[in-house]
């Protein structure tokens, strides 16, 4: 007597592609939702909120804190962690004011872009290296980086600043305004963004970035050198934190070696609001605009309203748990998918 069949397991309908969309971008729609949320709070609360300059000065911090983002995202993608973002930033910026000053090299305005971009790739490889190679855990790895990079900075210019506002050309790229009204640092911010999300979604780096994220195993055993694309994606993240250090330079005319220090935690904040999961796997680079300029609204409508700084950092805190337990649910529904 032959054994019945086992029934079969109902198969479950697909859903419509706009609504896999959708739900992939929950995070991303949900930050832009809380910026103009926060937006419209402070333009009735703030005073002086919505003028010009408050609006370019927020603008003028997110592309800092942006583009210093985006290296931390591809980075997060691979579900991973860059500590050193900050400092390193500062340590760029040394870095920048020795080939362009005066005072110490004097180099070309070009030529010391140039370098100041190969020292952050530099930064980055020696990061990619002690992760992908020497398999150090990220975290430590990172942050070792962070007080190397910061003590460097301090013993290079012996804690003192190194004056760019002399430097022919060098503080338009931050202050000048190649469109009237629209500060070059904003317009930089969005080409390098734009540049980013090719790099995300249309390559190589960003794809691999993303398959480490999702399953690093799985990845290798593919037939894909998982250690040579790790330490691809962090010397790109890099080379992010010398244009942040270019740009951050640019706006003050001087090369401060004490900043940056913070700065990874606003990073960070930016990447994780926008949608990038800190499980790896998933990243937006869109996302992670709205999130650097959600976390520089937030600060300047809480400075105009008179909260103080510990109050303030609170408050982020506060936005950065809302995104973690949405992308924590997010990640629930797609599992029991």
């Amino acid at each position: 007597m032959s054994t019945p069949a086992a029934p079969a397991l109902p198969v479950k309908p697909k859903a419509h592609p706009l609504v896999v969309r959708l739900k992939a971008s929950f995070q991303q729609l949900f930050a832009f939702g809380a910026l103009l949320v926060v937006y419209l709070f402070f333009l009735f609360t703030a005073p002086n909120f919505g003028s010009f300059t408050i609006l370019t000065d927020i603008l003028l911090s997110s592309a800092v804190i942006g583009v210093m983002a985006f290296g931390a995202t591809f980075v997060i993608a691979t579900s991973g962690i860059d500590l050193s973002v900050g400092t390193g930033m500062a340590l760029m910026s040394v870095m920048a004011g020795i080939f362009l000053s005066p005072d110490w090299l004097g180099l070309p305005l070009w030529v010391g872009l140039i370098l100041t971009l190969l020292m952050g790739a530099v930064l980055g490889a020696v990061n990619g290296f002690n992760v992908a190679i020497l398999d150090i855990p990220p975290f430590i790895a990172t942050l070792a980086m962070m007080m190397a990079a910061s003590g460097l900075a301090l013993v290079i210019t012996k804690a003192q600043p190194i004056r760019l506002a002399q430097v022919e050309g060098f503080t338009s790229l931050s202050q000048g305004n190649l469109i009237p009204n629209f500060p070059n640092a904003a317009l930089v911010f969005l080409v390098v963004a734009v540049i980013a999300g090719f790099l995300l979604q249309k390559t190589l780096l960003g794809r691999y970035a993303l398959s480490l994220g999702s399953n690093e195993e799985a990845t290798r055993l593919s037939g894909i050198n998982t250690k040579k694309w790790k330490l691809a994606v962090y010397t790109a993240a890099g080379v992010f934190t010398a244009i942040a250090a270019i740009l951050i330079s640019a706006r003050s005319g001087s090369a401060y070696p004490g900043t940056g220090l913070g700065y990874e935690l606003d990073a960070i904040a930016a990447c994780v609001i926008g949608g990038t999961s800190l499980a790896g796997g998933r990243a937006t680079i869109m996302g992670t605009v709205i999130g650097a300029i959600l976390v520089q609204t937030l600060a300047k409508g809480l400075t105009l309203m008179g909260v103080p700084q510990e109050w303030q950092k609170v408050a982020v805190g506060i936005v950065i748990l809302a995104a973690v337990f949405a992308d924590n649910v997010r990640r629930k529904k797609a599992t029991a998918v």
